[in-house]
């Protein structure tokens, strides 16, 4: 048995390399999640909202943030995830189109995140050492150069230095909690009474880039040892060590400081400190390590949008790697250039609900991928960390309500980005090497839909589903050309051969298919094709009708060209008088091939009552009248009539029905005075485009219906094209046109 592409085998233990999961995912998540936010604007929250609101923010944060890190694990633990973290999981979940519409966001996010914890740094610094504010500007770009210049030599190296941050984070937060208060405590659980702080959603924004942390372990996921091991543990144990830490600082804080110290002085951690330069070696430790997390991170999730061909051609440079260990230098300039740009903004409260947006729009998609995996149970979805889909469609829906109470004109305008990079994607018409998910939701679809459409057909609910006997498409187009023109977006179309017996192998009939397929859609034809062998097209025809079909979605109406052969006459009548007692609806197209489908001006239906073909001949008429190639064509309801008193009494009566039927038609009432009806029919038609005329029902024995079948060949020869048509035996398709069903009983 051959191993699936999509699940590539295990490494042996000894052919392994790469991190693990401490250094590789826990650690760098966790340096990201404490970081500037914590240290630099926690008493801030906390001054604005109290410590139940900063409890409340941090709860509700953490909790998107670990039902789309459960999302990930899931993923994670089916499927090996390599180099683009997040984007590289919702491009294989979801395909192309919507991971690279996700992923350039998430790019930018990244890229932007450096700005956030280099100004972060700086921050601290200048307030320390107050003679260095006026050169804040270079300072920023000075740092965010040296930061990219470590990423740049070597990922492994910046991973070293993480230990060591870690340790210093760690002692600042042991200084910080044996600390002493610093003024009198006057914040209560909802902030301070009768002050005015900020909005609590303006609040959340602003802290909500401190839990997005666990993108720092995923997109350092083509450098992992073991991903599917290491992405699951580390991000989960992050997760809760930020969560515990978080939900004491609040406390801590409100404990320790006045509302006024906590708003105003970025750096009151350290005031509080049993040894406040630990807290400035925690800042910069964590700052500078989220700092060169994002910088390792956001070029390789370039890397990936270029290598999977979703960048514009020009830049599809940037997909190249360097070294043994493949590191996108490339991309790392480039995103070098975006931080840069970022850091002239200088502040972290404008650039901090930008990241917001970007990293909840990802997140949601995030878990979209997982809750349609868990949701569909297909087969080749077997996570060993298995999570309920529900969990994962309720982090979905927690990201899109929080980015609505955010700000819905931002989530507006992000939506708006992210359907745009979608749609351009889409036009490209981009392949990928994998399935995705979006094939198995399809599938799903329609099971639900095949179950639900099961029994009797409501007249009301009718679309046309049309089986064309076409032989070869290249030669008979006209036929294909009425199916969809009947159809057009509104029904299903089939496209289908018959070919003698032994010419084609089953393996050639699935290429020939293929082919005719792909020939349609190059022709702006939505239609699926079926072909089939027998050694009679006349009972291949009969048993493709009887066989073809899905419970009760199966064909309800068929159409073939006219025949002119007399010795086949016998076996095409019988074919249509087979096809009136399966209940099948037959169009029968009479091409004329000197005029084909003419100005596709004028439409004539030759009436015979709303109870015999009448009734779907106008429907017909109706549906190719809102196609729109014939969007200005007229349809002209025409009928002979003996006598002048005869022609007013029909005439409004069939202008009452064209009124109550809705339909943009004229009458035409002509009188016989003793004409032929065949010379009425060629002076009245011979200027129209499309007729329709009526078969009469194969009753009796079939001889007779051949020999009617000859005659309405006869009085049709000449015509412009021509559709014959036979209802199906026991349809009401007048209900279909009438909604109250009133006006049948006066035709």
């Amino acid at each position: 048995m051959t191993q699936s592409n999509s699940r590539p085998p295990r490494l042996d233990p000894t052919e392994r390399s790469g991190l693990g999961t401490f250094g590789g995912v826990y650690t760098p998540s966790v340096l990201t999640i404490l970081g500037v936010i914590m240290y630099l604007r926690f008493g801030w929250v906390v001054a604005n909202v109290g410590w139940g609101g900063a409890l409340a923010i941090v709860t509700l944060a953490t909790s998107i943030t670990l039902l789309t890190g459960l999302s990930i694990s899931s993923i994670a633990t089916d499927r090996v995830v390599r180099v683009g973290g997040a984007y590289y999981i919702i491009s294989r979940s979801l395909g192309l189109e919507t991971g690279g519409a996700v992923g350039v966001p998430l790019y930018f996010a990244q890229a932007i995140s450096v700005a956030l914890y280099t100004i972060g740094f700086v921050e601290s610094l200048t307030r320390n050492f107050p003679t260095l504010e006026p050169y804040q500007l270079w300072l920023n770009i000075g740092t965010t150069l040296a930061v990219t210049l470590v990423a740049a030599t070597s990922a492994s190296f910046a991973i070293k230095t993480q230990y060591f941050i870690m340790a210093a984070i760690a002692l600042s937060l042991l200084s910080f909690i044996f600390g002493s208060p610093v003024g009198a405590q006057d914040v209560g659980a909802w902030g301070v009474e009768g002050a005015i702080g900020e909005p609590f959603w303006v609040v959340f924004a602003v802290f909500f880039p401190a839990v997005t942390g666990i993108m720092a372990g995923v997109n350092m996921s083509g450098d992992l040892e073991d991903p599917s091991k290491s992405i699951p543990t580390g991000t989960l144990g992050a997760i809760a060590t930020g969560y515990v830490i978080y939900m004491a600082l609040p406390l801590l804080l409100a404990g320790r400081a006045d509302s006024e110290t906590l708003l105003n002085n970025p750096l009151v951690m350290r005031d509080v400190a049993v040894w406040g330069d630990a807290i400035l070696l925690g800042i910069w430790g964590a700052t500078l390590s989220s700092a060169l997390g994002s910088i390792l991170g956001a070029p390789r999730v370039l890397q990936a949008l270029a290598r999977d061909g979703v960048l514009p051609r020009f830049m599809r440079s940037l997909g190249k790697g360097s070294g043994p260990d493949d590191e996108p230098r490339l991309g790392t300039l480039v995103t070098l250039a975006v931080a840069i740009a970022a850091v002239c903004v200088g502040d972290l409260n404008k650039i901090a609900p930008v990241l917001t947006m970007f990293f909840l729009t990802t997140y949601m998609v995030l878990n979209v991928a997982a809750a349609i995996e868990g949701f569909l149970q297909s087969p080749s979805f077997r996570p060993t960390f298995r999570v309920p889909w529900l969990l994962s469609a309720l982090g979905a829906l927690g990201c899109l309500g929080v980015m609505l109470a955010i700000d819905a004109a931002a989530a507006i305008v992000a939506a708006i980005f992210v359907l745009l990079l979608y749609l351009w994607l889409e036009r490209r018409e981009m392949q990928s090497a994998w399935g995705d998910v979006r094939r198995g939701l399809w599938m799903e679809l329609v099971r639900m839909g095949v179950f639900n459409l099961d029994g009797d057909l409501d007249p009301k609910n009718w679309r046309p589903h049309v089986l064309v006997f076409s032989g070869a498409p290249m030669r008979r187009w006209p036929l294909i050309e009425l199916a969809s023109m009947v159809t057009h977006n509104r029904g299903l179309v089939t496209v289908s051969s018959v070919l003698p017996s032994g010419s084609r192998d089953p393996a050639q009939q699935h290429q020939l298919e293929a082919k005719v397929r792909d020939y349609l859609v190059k022709r702006n034809v939505n239609a699926l094709v079926r072909i089939v062998t027998a050694s009679n097209p006349f009972d291949g025809a009969e048993k493709l009708v009887e066989a073809y079909g899905l419970g009760s979605l199966v064909p309800n109406t068929i159409v073939l060209g006219d025949s002119e052969r007399i010795e086949l006459r016998e076996s095409f009548c019988g074919l249509i008088a087979t096809l009136h007692r399966a209940r099948r609806s037959v169009l029968v197209l009479r091409d004329n091939p000197e005029r084909g489908f003419g100005q596709r001006q004028r439409i004539d239906v030759w009436w015979r009552g709303l109870q015999a073909n009448g009734s779907l001949m106008l429907l017909l008429a109706y549906l190719i009248q809102t196609e729109s190639r014939w969007n200005n064509a007229d349809i002209s309801l025409k009928l002979v009539v003996a006598n002048e008193s005869a022609a007013r009494s029909v005439d409004a009566n069939l202008r009452q029905m064209i009124d109550a039927f809705r339909i943009r038609a004229t009458a035409k009432v002509s009188i016989a005075d003793d004409r032929p009806f065949r010379d009425i029919l060629h002076e009245s038609s011979r200027d129209a485009d499309l007729v329709f005329l009526g078969i009469a029902r194969p009753e009796g024995n079939a001889a007779e219906f051949c020999d009617r079948y000859a005659q309405l060949q006869a009085l049709a020869a000449g015509l412009p094209t021509t559709i014959f048509v036979l209802a199906a035996a026991g349809f009401a398709f007048e209900e279909v046109l009438d909604q109250d069903g009133e006006t049948q009983s006066r035709f």
